[in-house]
């Protein structure tokens, strides 16, 4: 039997005709190829989810509470310890005594007053650079820390004898074979230990971490 195209005796029912096509393809069309935007703002997200409120007023307020502790206790044992015998805290280990230290902390470097000057006040700077994009409060509490000692020890070099730029620091915390230092010192000390566990955690003062911000290259 010979039959045309498209008879019912020779169309094949898993082939469709031509009208049929056009109607499957209009009822299922294609679904449209992924795009590839999330993954180009995945590293802009990452880095918005990390940040909050700015913390430049926790930074001030640590470091002014810093400073004021630092400043009162100075007063304090001047007016109080000066020219006095040591006041045993603990025994021999911790004793309070007054000395007047030109160099920089727990009596290094007596020979460069000027020098050590300079360097706090460069320091300050750094750090209410680093305030402008300060989202971490961690961070905050580090630098604040920082801060405040900075501020301490420059006060007493630049208002203490012998002169401006050349004031003794007043130390009174003497611990045995160790050093005689002041909280100003203490402050530093915190603070830099501070900075240094939250640089090998990977936080950034922005409130991101290293981690994040390696994702969108890889």
């Amino acid at each position: 039997m010979i039959s045309t195209q498209g008879s019912p005796q020779t169309r094949d029912d898993a082939v469709p005709a031509p009208a049929e096509a056009v109607e499957v393809a209009v009822a299922e069309p294609a679904e449209p190829a992924e795009s590839a935007e999330p993954a180009a703002t995945d590293g802009a997200t990452a880095v918005e989810k990390g940040k909050g409120p700015r913390r430049i007023g926790v930074l001030l307020v640590v470091a002014v509470l810093a400073f004021l502790v630092d400043l009162g206790s100075k007063l304090l044992v001047v007016a109080r310890l000066e020219n006095h015998a040591a006041i045993k805290v603990v025994g021999d280990v911790v004793t309070f005594q007054v000395i007047r230290n030109s160099g920089a902390a727990f009596g290094m470097g007596q020979a460069l007053t000027v020098v050590f000057t300079m360097i706090a006040s460069a320091v300050i700077v750094v750090i209410w650079r680093i305030a402008r994009r300060l989202y971490s409060l961690p961070w905050a509490i580090a630098l604040g820390l920082l801060l405040g000692g900075a501020l301490g020890n420059l006060t007493d070099r630049l208002f203490r004898a012998p002169g401006v730029f050349r004031g003794h620091v007043v130390d009174f915390i003497s611990v045995q074979h160790f050093a005689v230092f002041n909280l100003a010192d203490s402050a530093i000390v915190c603070g830099g230990i501070l900075v240094v566990l939250l640089s090998f955690r990977g936080s950034n003062p922005d409130g991101t971490v290293h981690q994040q911000a390696e994702k969108p290259a890889k």
